[in-house]
């Protein structure tokens, strides 16, 4: 999924309109993150009826108002507006943590081909693979709110970072996506291990000290 982007810019949706041009900062923002890909205009009655909805399911997975730890999401607007006007008249209703594609850049029209986008507005939503998850969620999220991210998490197999190690961060965008999932299954089945060994080396130990116990008493001890 961080493919899809890693030689774009994408412009944050914030008052300065800060642009990620750098690989690090695209990796850093998308990685091991389910991935919305929002297809809207803003001459579009659905779409305006849309963002409210969308803006509070967002919210409430990403806003620490309503969240103790930010969600794995990321959210991204490909505009098919007709002007950069209509454009940006449609960011300043939407979240200011939205991602955004300049209106110059020609690949928002390579992702409506890519992801066969015909009608508006379309919400496909990417596991951390790049797989599609839904082709539109939009009903979705209309009818489950963010009830639907626990879905996608769990097809995904989404390792939140919050319950992980503080080790597990380094150099975490330098790793695949699967990475914090190979390795938690690996740390899991370690533990596991250990669990066994110590049971059996408790059971031996305490077979020994029954043994040495018997023999005591047949020497006539006490």
């Amino acid at each position: 999924m961080v493919d899809f982007f890693v030689n774009r810019v994408l412009v944050e949706n914030n008052w300065d309109q800060d642009e990620l041009n750098t690989e690090r900062e695209i990796v850093g923002i998308l990685e091991n993150r389910i991935l919305l890909l929002l297809f809207a205009s803003a001459e579009c009655g659905k779409c305006k009826e849309f963002v409210p909805v969308l803006n509070d399911f967002f919210k409430r997975l990403k806003d620490p108002a309503y969240i103790e730890y930010p969600r794995l999401l990321a959210l991204i607007y490909i505009s098919l507006d007709q002007s950069e006007e209509q454009q940006g008249r449609f960011l300043k209703e939407m979240h200011k943590k939205v991602l955004f594609l300049a209106f110059e850049d020609p690949y928002r029209k390579e992702l409506q081909a890519k992801f066969k986008v015909k009608d508006v507005p379309t919400v496909v939503v990417l596991r951390p693979d790049g797989s599609v998850l839904s082709p539109n969620a939009v009903q979705d999220i209309y009818r489950l709110g963010s009830e639907c991210f626990l879905n996608w998490q769990e097809s995904s197999e989404l390792i939140e970072r919050s319950f992980m190690l503080n080790e597990e961060f380094d150099n975490l965008n330098m790793r695949s996506a699967t990475d914090p999932v190979r390795r938690l299954k690996y740390k899991t089945e370690d533990d596991k291990r250990k669990k066994r060994w110590w049971r059996l080396w408790g059971r031996g130990r305490a077979d020994n000290e029954e043994s040495g116990s018997v023999g005591y008493k047949e020497r006539g001890g006490l």
